[in-house]
C-alpha cells in the first residue's frame, strides 16, 4: 500500500493550497547592503524538466504554464505539479515544476523528503547527476521512471560579476551565510558561488535549512568569506 504525505482529520486541500502559495516563492530574508541587496530564499522541493518529459507527463503538445515569477529573471513556478514514488512506496504529492524547460530533468528535495521516500540523496550542484538516484514520476497524462537526477541541492549563491568582485570571490568558491537571530543565530558554510551576468544576488537554501535557522524571523543575513585556518 502506498502511504500519503498528507494527514487526516483536516481540510487537506485548503492547507495544501496555502502551503503551496507560501512555498512557491519561498520565505526569505534580506541583507543590509544598499548597493546590491542580499536576498536569501528558501527553495522548496521542485522539479526542472525537459520539454520531452513535459509531454510524457502532461500530454503531446503540453507546455509549462507560468504561475508565479521567481526572483531570478525569466524563471517561474509553473501551474504543473507531479507526484513522486520512492523505494519505500510512499507518495510525495504535488511537486511543483519550475520553468522554463531545461536540457535535463532534475528533482531537488530536502533531507526530510529523502528520509520519507527512502532515497539516499547526494548533495550536488544543479546539473551534476553522476551516480545520482532516480524515482517514479506520475503526471496526469503519463508517468516516467527517472533513472537519475534526484538530488539535495548544494546551498549556493547567485552573483553577477560585479557582486563577485565586491565580495572578492570567483565561481566555485565557498562562502558562509551568517544568519543573525535573537534566539538561534546560525552560520551555514559551503555556500557555493555561481557567477553569471544575468544573475541577481540571491542565496538558495532548502526548507530544512531554512527551518533550522528560522530564516523567516532572522534579524539580518550576510555573506562572508571563510577564515583561512592555519595548517597544523
Amino acid at each position: 500500500m502506498i502511504a500519503s504525505h498528507a494527514q487526516a482529520g483536516i481540510d487537506r486541500e485548503r492547507v495544501r493550497r496555502i502551503v503551496e502559495d507560501v512555498l512557491a516563492g519561498g520565505f526569505h530574508a534580506r541583507g543590509s547592503s544598499a548597493d546590491s541587496p542580499l536576498v536569501v530564499n528558501v527553495s522548496a522541493r521542485h522539479m526542472h524538466i525537459t520539454q520531452e518529459h513535459v509531454e510524457v507527463l502532461f500530454g503531446p503538445g503540453a507546455a509549462l504554464t507560468p504561475r508565479k515569477p521567481l526572483y531570478q529573471q525569466g524563471e517561474f513556478a509553473s501551474e504543473q505539479t507531479v507526484h513522486l514514488i520512492g523505494p519505500r512506496r510512499r507518495l510525495l504529492q504535488n511537486l511543483r515544476i519550475l520553468g522554463p524547460t531545461r536540457e535535463y530533468t532534475q528533482i531537488e528535495l530536502a533531507l526530510s523528503d529523502s528520509v520519507f521516500l527512502g532515497i539516499d540523496l547526494p548533495v550536488r550542484m544543479s546539473g551534476n547527476h553522476e551516480d545520482t538516484p532516480g524515482c517514479l514520476v506520475l503526471g496526469p497524462k503519463g508517468h516516467l521512471y527517472l533513472e537519475r537526477g534526484v538530488i539535495r541541492a548544494q546551498r549556493h549563491v547567485h552573483m553577477n560579476p560585479a557582486d563577485a568582485q565586491r565580495y572578492g570571490v570567483r565561481a566555485g568558491d565557498d562562502m558562509n551565510l551568517v544568519v543573525e537571530h535573537e534566539t538561534c543565530p546560525v552560520v551555514l558554510g559551503g555556500i557555493k558561488v555561481r557567477v553569471d551576468p544575468r544573475f541577481k544576488l540571491e542565496v538558495h537554501i532548502d526548507t530544512d535549512e531554512g527551518n533550522a535557522c528560522d530564516l523567516n524571523h532572522a534579524g539580518s543575513v550576510r555573506l562572508e568569506k571563510p577564515a583561512h585556518r592555519a595548517p597544523r
